[in-house]
């Protein structure tokens, strides 16, 4: 417990000489965000992921045969929107490969204006998914989501990887004493996985009560303020903004 309470506090609090910073507290923010998407994504415009490809992937195969409430229109654009975001994250990711700090900032404040679009299209029909205003938040979203996912792979943090937890929750269990482990980042992939439970809770209480702007606007929020703290905390170019050996 002792070992698990440390890790948590360093990964909320890390040491001055961690190599990766302030990087694992922004990176928790930015899977806060993930929860609030998917929650707006699957319950607000037609049982579809923007930032889960793996759940989408799913989909499709079931909207091809016909499952009810599905469709395969809504799948191909939300894959299509991810791999052009995650393009874009690997092209940002080889112009700042020296800088992580510089990566972050960049990324989430691509995403920012993303989302922001998303944000006014869905304010202009105050809250009601339109079709037009569905296959824009799809894009725009599977868009930011890729963007998202691409730079976390190329930041390198562990058991962070802001969009997808299966390897985690793997971890979690394969690492433990009762495997044999040592458990590693036990606190750090625990903290993961509670704050994308509680970015999907919370988006899902607010878009199942009609506040789809509202989730959208704070998704926004989330994503402004890690940028700005990302372009304060890499100003003085410290350490950990140099790339993981």
């Amino acid at each position: 417990m002792r070992r698990l309470l440390s890790d948590v506090a360093g990964t909320l609090a890390p040491p001055g000489e961690d190599r990766h910073g302030p990087l694992p507290l922004l990176m928790l923010t930015l899977t806060v965000v993930t929860g609030l998407i998917d929650a707006v994504s699957f319950l607000g415009l037609g049982h579809v992921f923007v930032a889960n490809m793996t759940g989408n992937v799913v989909f499709l195969g079931f909207a091809l045969v016909g499952a009810a409430n599905l469709s395969v229109l809504a799948s191909l654009v939300s894959l299509a929107a991810f791999l052009v975001g995650a393009l874009a994250g690997g092209r940002l990711g080889t112009r700042f490969a020296t800088h992580r700090g510089k990566l972050l900032k960049t990324a989430t404040a691509v995403q920012t204006v993303l989302v922001a679009v998303t944000v006014a299209a869905a304010a202009v029909t105050d809250g009601r998914v339109t079709t037009g205003v569905q296959y824009t938040l799809i894009v725009f979203l599977g868009l930011a989501m890729g963007l998202q996912n691409a730079v976390a792979r190329r930041l390198g943090v562990p058991d962070l990887t802001t969009t997808v937890l299966t390897l985690t929750l793997t971890g979690l269990a394969a690492d433990s004493p009762p495997a044999g482990g040592a458990a590693p980042r036990s606190g750090r992939r625990i903290l993961s996985v509670l704050v994308m439970f509680l970015g999907a809770l919370a988006g899902a209480q607010l878009v199942l009560h009609g506040h789809l702007v509202l989730t959208l606007g704070l998704a926004l929020l989330l994503l402004a303020l890690t940028s700005l703290m990302t372009h304060r905390l890499s100003a003085a170019d410290a350490a950990w903004t140099r790339p993981p050996s």
